[in-house]
């Protein structure tokens, strides 16, 4: 993937002392970088692309918020910041997760599955949520679950 030239976001958002009420609330989290080594990202693999798929979990509720993509830069930067950073398959652009929204996360921690071909990151979320829709997680709607899909009902013959 190619390098940006947009430098990591602040690791430390301004101190206060309620919890976060919306996506314009101040902060009182602060990110806590985790380490890391060449060997240890060595133990991940990329697909055809360069891309791994990260599922975003709340750390609290363990509630999946979200699911991105990753190459092994935005990976680094995930380690390195305690924020997620993402590749954009679409905008083929780094993004860091609520620098527009105000919905950010802080990282944590981050684990990758048996085959090492997927990575969980657990998550303080700040704001409304991880979904664009404005929703807490992406995965608000269920097959068969009408009211939360908009449907109407069935096949009509």
């Amino acid at each position: 993937m190619p390098a940006s030239n947009q430098a990591p976001a602040s690791n430390q958002a301004p101190a206060s002392n309620q919890a976060p009420a919306g996506p314009e609330a101040v902060s009182a989290r602060v990110a806590a970088p985790i380490s890391f080594s060449e060997e240890d990202l060595g133990k991940v693999s990329f697909d055809a692309n360069g891309l791994l798929p990260a599922i975003v979990q709340d750390a609290s509720d363990r509630t999946v918020l979200m699911l991105a993509w990753m190459d092994a830069e935005a990976l680094r930067r995930t380690l390195s910041s305690g924020r997620t950073w993402f590749w954009s398959r679409s905008r083929k652009e780094y993004w860091c997760k609520g620098e527009t929204s105000g919905d950010r996360q802080w990282v944590r921690e981050v684990r990758y599955d048996c085959d090492g071909d997927v990575v969980l990151v657990m998550v303080d979320q700040d704001g409304r949520g991880a979904c664009h829709t404005g929703e807490r997680s992406c995965f608000y709607r269920a097959f068969g679950d009408t009211a939360a899909n908009g449907a109407t009902g069935g096949c009509s013959a």
